[in-house]
């Protein structure tokens, strides 16, 4: 099962904690990997850890999202060295965090131009090459603020939630032709951010946890595994909430 030999992935945001689990766990499904970001060495990093077989392939391929034209060069760029993509990971994302009544407004869009303006330019420039094959897996990586709000995140919880609104709509578009496009919304997961919390600051957190621990950017790298394989097929326009249950949509 979950079987992706043969497909090409490229995930956004790959030198993170979750982008670089997600590449792993493709990777070790068979998938030819694109690691795309900002760190060149923290993803030629990450690339030297996947577990590659003979016939698979890898490539690191650097941009700034915040570029209107980076989306286009990016699928161009991996279609050339690598195939066209057959799974797009928008996983890229970024914080600036602040009261409403003390944003500024560069604050507000540069938050929207990463976490969705940069989603649909990539969903976009991917989907010729999809749509053509008659297969294909959009998987955006939102966050259960985007569900349930959080004081000092207006610009990141609107950002998340557009991205859902996106989706669905995006589903709808290119059911037919045998793209999938979902959101996973992760809760609370450990990685170099919460590393840097107090131990009283993360047991307030867990505390609103029925699970009762963090989850493991194992745990949504399994998610983007599932939505991306044919099993999945019958799977579109939907959110899979991996939380712990600490948010029941």
């Amino acid at each position: 099962m979950f079987d992706l030999s043969g497909k090409t992935a490229l995930v956004t945001g790959a030198s993170g904690g979750i982008g670089s689990e997600i590449a792993k766990a493709l990777a070790s499904r068979g998938a030819n990997i694109i690691l795309s970001g900002t760190r060149q060495q923290v993803l030629e990093d990450v690339a030297s850890q996947l577990a590659l077989k003979a016939d698979q392939k890898a490539e690191v391929i650097t941009a700034d999202l915040s570029d209107p034209e980076a989306a286009k060069t990016l699928i161009e760029q991996a279609g050339a060295s690598v195939g066209a993509v057959d799974i797009l990971v928008n996983n890229a994302g970024m914080t600036r965090d602040g009261l409403l009544m003390r944003m500024k407004d560069e604050d507000w869009q540069s938050v929207l131009d990463i976490n969705l303006t940069s989603v649909m330019r990539l969903s976009r420039a991917a989907l010729r090459g999809m749509m053509k094959a008659r297969w294909g897996r959009i998987i955006q990586i939102s966050s259960i603020v985007g569900y349930t709000g959080n004081p000092g995140q207006t610009n990141y919880a609107a950002s998340k939630a557009g991205m859902t609104g996106f989706t669905k709509s995006l589903a709808l578009e290119v059911a037919s032709r045998g793209v999938t496009a979902n959101v996973i919304a992760p809760g609370f997961i450990q990685t170099a951010m919460t590393d840097a919390l107090t131990e009283d600051q993360r047991a307030e957190l867990v505390k609103k946890v029925p699970a009762g621990v963090m989850g493991q950017v194992q745990d949504i790298a399994a998610a983007v595994v599932y939505l991306a394989s044919p099993e999945a097929s019958y799977v579109t326009g939907a959110t899979l909430h991996v939380n712990g249950g600490m948010a029941m949509i």
